[in-house]
Order: structure tokens, then C-alpha cells, then sequence
């Protein structure tokens, strides 16, 4: 290799943003230590697996295919997904189809969001979020033209986004239909959507969710638990006092790693969509600072990544950088609200924390995507081609 090759070679490897890299791998971090510290109790006393490092050697597997998905993500030019956009969502659809034919998808705890893939269990809904992304991104670019048409700009487009409600109510999962909707209309909303029909949304969005609560047994016992859990804290405010207490509990800086006492069967889910309870227990309000400070700069960043874009007139990556913004910062902050108390349970997953191989993959997925339209625009500046 010559001199001026091996200068080219290293000038390529250092145009990815290490920061943002850096700050994946610290909550990834962070997860593997609190995923076993929150899990560890229920491994052992599980009698099918008898084994403290069940949960965090399943958690190793399911980082290490995520790393593996995202590695591939990372080598697929931007303009790849922008050409498929519209084959994913498709493959996304017809997945969330499949997800509800007996046989095919897997109940657990009452809903039907699982297919069997006899290592894991695959959910479509956290590949709904992320085909969402680009497929919503792809639309509004293809649509700018048209965006201040109610027809030929929005409906379409609002057609797609009722069939994907209709399967995702049918399985149900109203948390994951709360973050592709929101990724949705925030996309649109950058995209530069006119703002009467975007207000008209809104108010059509919050008119529907008011009726589907009210329409559902199962989501108005969850409201009413959020409201006041302390009304029946051995009913449906169970889960949600349990999480006050451990993060009452936690105080300023926690009582320690692996001193929590919640996660010792006394809240459920302390592994998946409560790890933030055990975090707030065990580092207390600081901790639970350090994390949400991660997660603004990795938005913050994401916006960033997409001003830069729209710089370089590179419109569809500027939304697909920002719609990843949306989705981690939405999904994070459904997922504490919900801890601490402030929005109903919703069965989310805290990104790039909670136990669980579907979200975990295309969490990682989409950093990597979020990393590619950073490493091309920085190609660009530097002037290199291809």
C-alpha cells in the first residue's frame, strides 16, 4: 500500500462521529451492568433456568446481533434505504399482519405482539417504528410540492398511518402506535407540512386517543391506575406504586449498586419496561440525571446531524437523522414518564437499556443509520466521492 493510499484510508476511518459512538457504547454500557443487577433475583429463582446470568448472557446475544444489524446498516449507502423505503414499510405492514394469525404470532401477558423465530422472538412493531422513519422521510421528500394538499399531500399518507393503527390496536400495543405516530407527524412537521392540516391532525389525533381510552376497558384501568395508583396498589396501581417507591427509595444517589430492593419481586418487569425504577434505586436522582443528559445529547445530535444535511441539500437524510432524534427522545420519554408516574403504562421499552432482542436490534439499527448520514455528510465536506 502506498504512502498516499494509507493517508486516504485513515482519513476515511476518522470521519466517524466518535462522540456519538462513544455515547451509544456508554448506554450500552450501562445497560448490560443493570440489566443483570435488575434481573438476577428472578434468574435464579426461576426453576427453568436456575441461573443468576440467565437474563444478562440472553442481553450479550441480543447487543452482539444488534451490533451486528447495525454494522450491515452502516456499510448500506443512505440512498439504498431511500430506495426501498417503501418495500420496508410494506414488509412492516405485512409482518404486523402476520403477527395477529393464531399459529403465527405469540400471546404473552394477554397481547399478540411476538413471531417466533426459535432463537428470539421477533416484534414487528420495533421494525414498524424504524420503517416508519423511512418510509415517512422518503414520502415527504417525493411529496414536498404537495404537502399544502389535504388530498394529494397528506391523505395518502394519513391512509398508511390508519393501517398501521388498525394492526397495532388489534395486537394491542397503543405505546408502540403512540411513537410511530409521533415519528410521523414529526417528520411531516419538519418536512414543512402545511400547518392547518398538521393543527387539524393534532386535534384529530387527541380526540382519537380520548376515544380509544374511553372505548377500552384495558386502557381506561390503566389510566385510572396511572391517575391514582395508590387506590388499589395491589390491583391495577401495583406495578406503578412499586416503581414511586423505588425511586422514592433512591433518594439522591441511590442506595448502591445492586442494593435495590424493588427488584426483588416486588416490581414487575424491573428488567425490561421499568429499568429505570431499579436505575433511580440504586444511583438515585443523580444516575437518573446522568442518563437523561445521554440521551438530550444523542437528540440534540440527531438535529444536528440533520441541519447539517439540509445544508448540503441532502433533504431525505436530514429526516431520517431527525426522525431517529424523534424516536429515541419520544420513546425514552414515554418510557420515564411512565416510571415516575406521569403517563399511563404503556409497555415501552427504554432505548438501548431495557432487556429485549427485537428493540435492542433495531434500536442499534437505527444509531448506526443515524452514524452513516453523519460519516456521508462528512465525506462530502471533505470532498470525497462515492
Amino acid at each position: 500500500m502506498t504512502t498516499a493510499s494509507m493517508k486516504g484510508a485513515y482519513a476515511a476511518t476518522t470521519i466517524l462521529d466518535e462522540a456519538l459512538a462513544w455515547a451509544i457504547a456508554l448506554l450500552l454500557s450501562i445497560s448490560l451492568v443493570m440489566v443483570y443487577s435488575a434481573s438476577v433475583a428472578y434468574a435464579e429463582a426461576d426453576a427453568a433456568t436456575q441461573n443468576k446470568y440467565f437474563y444478562l448472557i440472553r442481553h450479550v446475544i441480543f447487543m452482539v446481533i444488534g451490533l451486528a444489524g447495525g454494522y450491515v446498516a452502516f456499510q448500506i449507502p443512505t440512498a439504498f434505504w431511500q430506495k426501498y423505503a417503501g418495500k420496508i414499510f410494506l414488509i412492516g405492514v405485512v409482518l404486523l399482519v402476520l403477527v395477529l394469525i393464531p399459529g403465527i404470532g405469540r400471546v404473552v401477558n394477554g397481547s399478540r405482539r411476538w413471531i417466533s423465530l426459535f432463537v428470539i422472538n421477533l416484534q414487528p412493531s420495533e421494525l414498524m417504528k424504524m420503517a416508519t422513519v423511512l418510509y415517512a422521510a422518503d414520502y415527504t421528500v417525493r411529496k414536498s410540492h404537495k404537502l399544502h394538499s389535504l388530498k394529494e399531500g397528506f391523505l395518502p399518507m394519513f391512509i398508511a398511518m390508519v393501517v398501521v393503527a388498525f394492526l397495532l390496536l388489534r395486537e394491542p400495543d397503543f405505546g408502540a402506535l403512540m411513537v410511530v405516530m409521533t415519528i410521523a407527524m414529526g417528520i411531516l412537521f419538519l418536512g414543512g407540512i402545511n400547518m392547518r392540516i398538521f393543527s387539524g391532525l393534532a386535534v384529530m389525533a387527541l380526540v382519537a386517543i380520548v376515544l380509544l381510552i374511553i372505548s377500552s376497558p384495558y386502557r381506561l384501568k390503566r389510566v385510572l391506575g396511572f391517575m391514582d395508583p395508590w387506590d388499589d396498589p395491589f390491583g391495577k396501581g401495583y406495578q406503578l406504586s412499586h416503581s414511586l417507591i423505588a425511586i422514592g427509595r433512591g433518594e439522591w444517589f441511590g442506595v448502591g449498586l445492586g442494593a435495590s430492593v424493588e427488584k426483588l419481586f416486588y416490581l414487575p418487569e424491573a428488567h425490561t419496561d421499568f429499568i429505570l425504577a431499579v436505575i433511580a434505586e440504586e444511583f438515585g436522582f443523580f444516575g437518573i440525571c446522568v442518563l437523561i443528559a445521554i440521551y438530550a445529547w444523542i437528540v440534540r445530535r440527531a438535529f444536528h446531524i440533520g441541519v447539517e444535511s439540509r445544508k448540503l441539500e441532502r433533504y431525505y437524510q436530514a429526516l431520517v437523522a431527525q426522525g431517529i432524534g424523534i424516536w429515541l427522545g419520544i420513546q425514552a420519554f414515554f418510557n420515564m414518564g411512565v416510571n415516575m408516574g406521569l403517563l399511563p403504562t404503556k409497555g415501552l421499552t427504554l432505548p438501548l437499556m431495557s432487556f429485549g432482542g427485537s428493540a435492542m436490534l433495531f434500536n442499534l439499527m437505527s444509531m448506526a443509520l443515524l452514524l452513516r448520514v453523519d460519516y456521508e455528510n462528512r465525506r462530502i465536506m471533505r470532498g470525497y466521492k462515492g
